[in-house]
């Protein structure tokens, strides 16, 4: 189902291609811009027109110089943003050389066993909430998973910006963690699935609000849970869930939040998203003890 009234609002439209839509502001002006029109700035991105404004305001106030061979014409040290999905590749590069060091004879062990989610270390060392994401049992589980996630942060993360891209990801899996705490408190965990769930199921919720044909998403998404219960499979099908699930909310939330009088909004909502998920970690404490 279409949602009309979010593909008729310009607000979730870049206002120099109105057929591209995109969930980046620029910073100054905070119109949507898509990744052709972005110019990357150390405080976040600015649009063409805000870009030579600013250029003309600093070639109107410095003196000047001498200019040193290399420098950037104007003074300008900006760099034109070309839509890479700079996040997608970085968590790839980390989780990649996460499991290399895996690899090493003695200290892999030792730091896999650091970094799996195991319910009771969990009280006592929170970071294994989320990097569960950074250990893989095999050179296809990682290979698979870094797939999926290249396969989805190229077109997730030029839509909703590199924050909220990174924020997705993060909170997806810690849902595929508390999932796992309320369901299986005695499992150990590891894979980046949860939180790749999460971008499938933000994917699908954003698509049907853009009012794009989801039916592919769709189809993975049953695909891959009819592959998840399978009996050999042994497949933690509760990080898969709590991460579809969490990742579907925060896809919510950024579609329902785009407007620039929302931008607060949307920030306390995830904030509370966190906060909810490690709250119910307090459940397993009343339940099984």
């Amino acid at each position: 189902m279409t949602d009309t009234s979010f593909q008729a609002n310009p607000n979730n439209f870049c206002y120099r291609h109105p057929d591209r839509q995109s969930f980046v502001l620029c910073q100054r002006c905070l119109r949507t811009i898509c990744p052709e029109c972005q110019t990357q700035m150390p405080v976040g991105v600015i649009c063409p027109e805000c870009l030579a404004e600013q250029q003309k305001q600093q070639q109107a106030t410095v003196t000047r110089m001498p200019r040193r061979r290399g420098s950037s014409r104007g003074g300008a040290s900006a760099r034109v943003s070309s839509g890479t999905p700079v996040v997608t590749y970085t968590i790839m590069g980390v989780t990649i050389f996460f499991y290399l060091l895996g690899m090493i004879p003695g200290f892999g062990d030792a730091l896999r066993s650091m970094l799996v989610f195991y319910l009771p270390l969990t009280y006592t060392q929170p970071w294994r909430l989320v990097t569960v994401t950074l250990v893989h049992q095999g050179i296809w589980h990682v290979a698979l998973n870094m797939l999926a996630l290249w396969a989805l942060g190229r077109s997730l993360e030029p839509l909703l910006g590199r924050w909220r891209f990174l924020a997705l990801y993060l909170l997806s899996a810690l849902g595929g963690s508390v999932l796992t705490a309320l369901l299986a408190p005695t499992a150990v965990v590891a894979g980046a699935s949860g939180a790749v769930w999460g971008l499938l199921g933000a994917m699908f919720v954003i698509g049907r609000h853009l009012g794009a044909n989801v039916t592919a998403i769709a189809v993975i998404l049953g695909l891959n849970l009819a592959i998840t219960f399978l009996p050999e499979s042994n497949i933690a099908w509760q990080a898969h869930i709590g991460g579809g699930l969490v990742g579907a909310l925060i896809g919510f939330i950024f579609a329902r939040t785009r407007a620039v009088r929302q931008r607060r909004t949307q920030i306390w909502l995830l904030i509370a998203v966190a906060v909810g998920l490690l709250a119910l970690l307090g459940v397993p404490l009343l339940v099984y003890r």
